[in-house]
């Protein structure tokens, strides 16, 4: 017995690592595609699913392989492509995995429209019919998906470090971490490991001449730190993550997610977001940062100057 694992686990060394990505159009596909290939996969979008067969073929690879699939590939079928995947596990020289990208209906309507792209099921009219559609007809791969990821409220440094965490191939890679400061009012943001509630300090938005600003700029940052409760609830959260982080890189967690949330999202989280970031980086931890409030802000469509729109848009945050 000891001799025939060894044998399968030889041979499942020696399988060639294959991820198929899928998922609705506008999920973040081709996003993921090229994180896959900066992993050092050997990355391919848009492939025919009948000349799949005829790619692995050939000689073994030297590197992983991530095949991007689209419904608009005029072989494309959701039969086709079980019956491929059926197909590639009987095979014992590759090892393949189904990650599927999904999205809510509401998210991917807000993307189509947004970049203004017809949907390509779709040529004319409203996309969300076709999203409706495209999403009931992949339900089955959705079914049969070894790495399901919402990118929903995902940002692209959040997706990376998402797919990072499934198909890293470098297992000496270091633990990223990712500070985000959102508002309560649009519901907390889904992945985080830590959640912090900054709504106890002082709130810049009662004061008329930093209303208009955020949490990036330094007299509203001054002005959350003069609160008496500042200094020691940033010592306190700072000595946590500190003491969790290298606990979590021991446990193998390649991606930690903290999140700092006030009321809208502009100036108390942002302001403890910056800090953070900050003082992790010095401590010589890797640290990517988002504000998911003012990313929506800066997305939404702003007619006439931009100084104009962001006085009148800040009037309505409270944070």
């Amino acid at each position: 017995m000891p001799e025939a694992a060894s044998a399968m686990d030889s041979q499942e060394e020696q399988a060639q690592r294959l991820v198929l990505i899928t998922g609705p159009s506008g999920a973040g596909r081709s996003t993921a595609i090229n994180v896959l290939e900066d992993l050092g996969y050997e990355a391919i979008d848009n492939l025919p699913l009948s000349l799949i067969p005829r790619l692995l073929d050939g000689p073994a690879r030297p590197m992983p392989l991530a095949l991007g699939l689209d419904v608009r590939n005029r072989d494309f079928s959701v039969a086709n492509l079980i019956e491929l995947i059926d197909r590639l596990t009987r095979l014992p020289e590759y090892a393949p995995e189904v990650l599927f990208l999904d999205c809510t209906t509401e998210q991917l309507l807000r993307r189509f429209n947004e970049t203004r792209r017809r949907h390509p099921l779709r040529a004319e009219g409203s996309p969300l019919d076709a999203i409706i559609a495209e999403r009931d007809m992949l339900s089955p791969i959705r079914a049969r998906a070894d790495v399901l990821v919402d990118t929903s409220e995902l940002s692209p440094h959040d997706l990376k470090a998402e797919l990072a965490r499934w198909f890293e191939t470098e297992p000496g890679r270091r633990l990223t971490v990712s500070v985000q400061s959102f508002s309560y009012k649009r519901g907390v943001p889904r992945g985080v490991d830590m959640m912090f509630d900054c709504r106890f300090l002082a709130n810049p938005h009662w004061q008329p001449e930093l209303r208009p600003l955020d949490g990036r700029d330094s007299p509203v940052q001054h002005y959350v730190m003069a609160d008496s409760r500042f200094d020691e609830f940033f010592r306190r959260v700072q000595d946590l993550v500190l003491f969790t982080l290298p606990a979590h890189l021991d446990e193998g967690k390649a991606h930690l997610a903290i999140g700092f949330g006030c009321t809208g999202g502009r100036h108390r989280s942002v302001t403890m977001a910056e800090k953070m970031a900050d003082a992790l980086a010095k401590a010589g931890w890797q640290v990517s940062i988002r504000h998911r409030e003012l990313e929506r802000r800066e997305k939404a469509p702003a007619p006439g100057d931009d100084g104009h729109m962001r006085a009148s848009r800040t009037a309505l945050a409270q944070g």
